[in-house]
């Protein structure tokens, strides 16, 4: 069920964000057009504010376009053959100053912090009982919202102005605000994020808390990667425990992996946050990019089918999997049943993540060789960016449509689920206590749901070798192509160390001229035409502040991408362990 869609578009176009005014000619006040003098003095309208913060978190430099796909595309697990200048920079961790794609994503987020600081602002203004659910219910889901924006940023930018205070927004000069440090903004995002937690309700309370509404669970599950992104293990460690005891809600494991990639069974048991979109079916006819965007009618879905899809189904040809990815999937089968009782002879990740033939597919129950409504008829499906198509949040796998139609994909991107608890948990565990029964427990959770076989402690002998098998297995086959990759390559320090580099260098080898070698990792640099990640050079791991936006502010800095800074970590950067994975 998508039930805060069916009030989000209500919500577009809020007077509020786009100074609405009334006439002074006139006494007559139109009901259904509040003014901005009028509008947020009750928590009627308030909850108008709130449906606002949640629309600007699917927009383009959000989650709808390239806020979402240019974290997937600066690890090693996605990579551009497009030449235009919105992927090819950020594939190559090279994007100028004046790319404006990358500023689209301070330009949306901000937008939604925006609406964020209205509704806390407004919430202590209204006169509600700060004890009173009401209270606690708007004011939590604007701090988690904002904490989840700032968080992002974050992450992007490394620093980037910060605005806390609805009231600046009525100085011209106030707004001109300079940098915030990463540090700076963390501290923020955690204050956040624990007041959310500590306040908001649990999916288990049910309607449209267990709908797509930002719950306890959610802003517990962003505190802990927080933290964890900042090397406070223990404290995360006890966040994610409280998580997996039941404290803000019931989450397990869903049976089937497919029930976080399609439409049917959005906003599951296992889901801790996502972003809502509608049904292809149930969508408007207008493209809905910009956050100025107030149609009546907005197609409200995303661009991922466009985006990963080849010509054959009128894609874009624009982002394809590395051959590393398909490899890695490749390098284990299932040695039991699924849960759903199917008998698996691939990992059923691969399935939903990489739009490729596999012959077990045609012995394997629910499993079809379909991409779309066209059957695969190839061993990799290439296009013609001689690639891997992703499949993974798109309806590629669904035999929904044969054709792909732009920004109308309308499956639900899952930005947390309880894998990422349970799998962050161990990883957490192994910081804290080195390897543990515990912490291979907690994996072997995980990959039980794939059909694999149970890990064993006894198999890795320190803390830098269950690492290894965290950082390089376990993770990139249960997120492969999602949100965050580049977000765990900055915090473990991969580019700052020169054997991680060089390992995910590799990982990001995959252009071949030869289609027959689509889906094979080369066997050394010569024989690979382009490696991405080679291109990159110190402080481009985060984003470029756009340099229209430094001559508007006279006070915005640049980032350590204006810069060319290194961002050196002030933590030791795990070893690579040899024999785990594919190296």
């Amino acid at each position: 069920m998508k039930l805060i869609h069916k009030i989000i578009v209500a919500g577009l176009g809020l007077p509020f964000m786009f100074g609405a005014t009334s006439c002074d000619d006139l006494d007559v006040v139109n009901p259904n057009l509040p003014t901005t003098e009028e509008f947020g003095k009750s928590a009627t309208d308030l909850d108008e504010v709130i449906i606002a913060c949640y629309n600007h978190i699917r927009m383009e430099g959000t989650y709808a376009r390239v806020g979402y796909l240019f974290d997937v595309l600066g690890g090693d697990e996605l990579n551009s053959y497009s030449d235009n200048d919105w992927w090819r920079g950020h594939d190559y961790l090279n994007v100028p100053s004046t790319n404006e794609i990358s500023g689209w994503v301070l330009r949306d987020y901000s937008y939604a912090i925006n609406a964020c600081n209205e509704a806390l602002d407004a919430v202590e203004k209204i006169g509600l009982d700060p004890n009173s659910d009401k209270y606690k219910e708007i004011k939590g889901q604007a701090s988690f919202i904002r904490g989840h924006c700032y968080y992002e940023l974050a992450c992007y930018y490394g620093s980037c102005p910060m605005i806390t205070d609805y009231a600046t927004y009525s100085d011209l000069d106030k707004m001109y605000v300079k940098n915030s440090t990463q540090d700076e903004i963390f501290d923020q995002v955690e204050k956040d994020l624990t007041y959310a937690m500590q306040n908001l309700p649990s999916r288990d309370k049910g309607g449209e808390w267990a709908g797509g509404r930002a719950t306890c669970g959610a802003a517990a599950g962003y505190l802990a990667r927080t933290l964890m992104f900042r090397h406070k293990y223990d404290e995360a460690l006890k966040v994610l425990k409280e998580i997996i005891a039941g404290t803000y809600g019931t989450y397990r494991l869903v049976d089937d992996y497919g029930w976080n990639c399609d439409e049917a069974h959005e906003n599951n048991e296992e889901s801790l946050f996502e972003i809502q979109f509608l049904p292809r079916e149930s969508q408007g006819n207008d493209k809905e990019y910009t956050p100025v965007n107030n149609s009546k009618s907005p197609t409200q879905g995303h661009a991922l089918d466009m985006v990963y899809g080849n010509a054959d189904v009128s894609g874009w040809n624009d982002l394809a999997a590395t051959p590393w990815l398909y490899q890695l999937f490749k390098s284990e089968k299932p040695t039991k049943k699924l849960p759903t009782g199917v008998t698996a002879t691939i990992d059923p990740r691969l399935y939903w993540t990489l739009a490729t033939y596999e012959p077990d597919y045609d012995n394997m129950e629910g499993f079809e060789n379909v991409y779309y409504t066209t059957p695969i008829t190839k061993t990799v499906i290439t296009g013609a960016h001689k690639g891997i198509s992703v499949a993974k949040n798109t309806a590629g796998r669904l035999g929904l449509y044969s054709k792909v139609l732009e920004l109308k994909c309308g499956v639900n991107l899952r930005l947390m689920r309880y894998s990422d608890v349970l799998l962050r948990a161990a990883e957490c565990e192994n910081e804290v206590n080195g390897p543990t029964q515990q912490a291979i427990d907690w994996i072997n959770q995980v990959r039980t749901r794939a059909g694999m076989k149970d890990l064993q402690l006894s198999d890795f002998p320190n803390a830098d070798a269950l690492f290894e098998q965290i950082a390089n297995v376990e993770r990139p086959k249960e997120f492969g192509c999602e949100h965050g990759r580049l977000q765990d390559l900055k915090r473990w320090g991969f580019f700052y160390d020169s054997d991680r580099l060089a390992q995910i260098r590799k990982h990001s080898w995959t252009y071949w001229d030869d289609e027959s070698k689509v889906g094979i990792m080369p066997t050394s640099e010569a024989d690979a035409s382009d490696s991405p990640l080679s291109n990159w050079t110190s402080g481009h791991e985060y984003l470029p502040m756009y340099q229209v936006d430094l001559n508007a502010n006279y006070n915005l800095t640049g980032t350590s991408a204006n810069s060319g800074t290194a961002n050196t970590p002030n933590f030791t950067v795990h070893p690579v362990v040899k024999g785990i994975g594919i190296q």
